[in-house]
């Protein structure tokens, strides 16, 4: 059985702290997810590939992402995101 959603056509702000690549790539797959937009045409818009999109929403470790996380933990800095989701979907 499906079970049938109505949206109050809310805006919800959501704001994480980003501690490493992974969390990094799961924000930014939520935010375009939110925004209808597939892998495809988030490379198209920004010139990458989709294996780009893809590896950065997984949050795969590369030297640049590791250093920068390893700089930000050392300095004490932290790092955080922002997005709205829209159209909350409620029972």
């Amino acid at each position: 059985m499906r079970r049938r959603y109505r949206s109050l056509g809310l805006k919800m702000k959501i704001t994480t702290k980003i501690s490493n690549s992974y969390v990094l790539g799961q924000v930014i797959q939520q935010s375009r997810m939110q925004k209808g937009l597939s892998q495809r045409e988030l490379a198209g818009i920004l010139g990458v590939s989709q294996k780009w999109i893809w590896e950065m929403e997984q949050g795969k470790p590369g030297l640049l992402m590791d250093r920068l996380f390893m700089i930000l933990k050392k300095t004490g800095v932290t790092l955080s995101a922002e997005f709205e989701a829209e159209d909350v979907p409620v029972k």
